[in-house]
């Protein structure tokens, strides 16, 4: 099955409509917040942020991996995931979450966890992290959160340490 939607790497002159999609898509400034702070931290691993585009090339979505680590072991978060109010449930979102993984994948990243709907990631091949052995140090539903190994490669054990902005 074809994706309708093109997808693209995020460069700087897209920092101000990433921003504007961040805040019309979160229900608070708070989400928008975290993904301005995420592309300014050290974890910020360029291009590994994808935008979802129409066919004129405006950017309607948006997804990013940034750098965390299981235990020592060096891996991908998945932040927040944000779609213009007006393209949401067309299948912008999971383009730019599959563009993400592909490009992770082709610059050799093995591991990606997400905390998020268990109900979502699922279809992108997440599995509930604590199968794995992998944890966080704070208080999550168990379902919420997810891992995937993008090599095929047995996960890692241990707990996830997010970048900075998280706050975990």
């Amino acid at each position: 099955m074809s994706c309708p939607w093109k997808t693209r790497a995020e460069t700087g002159a897209d920092l101000g409509i990433v921003r504007d999609i961040n805040l019309a898509a979160f229900d608070t400034t708070h989400e928008a917040d975290l993904v301005e702070a995420l592309r300014h931290d050290e974890s910020w691993i360029d291009g590994l942020s994808q935008l979802t585009v129409t066919e004129d090339g405006t950017p309607v979505g948006h997804a990013l991996l940034t750098r965390c680590h299981i235990g020592i072991t060096p891996a991908l978060c998945l932040g927040p995931c944000a779609v213009l109010p007006t393209h949401q449930r067309s299948g912008a979102g999971a383009a730019a979450i599959r563009a993400a993984l592909d490009r992770a994948r082709d610059q050799g990243e093995r591991y990606v966890t997400v905390l998020g709907h268990a109900a979502y990631y699922p279809r992108f091949g997440f599995t509930r992290a604590s199968t794995h052995g992998i944890g966080l140090d704070i208080d999550v539903p168990d379902e919420a959160l997810m891992a995937l190994s993008l090599d095929g490669s047995t996960l890692p054990s241990g707990t996830i340490h997010y970048a900075a902005p998280f706050g975990v």
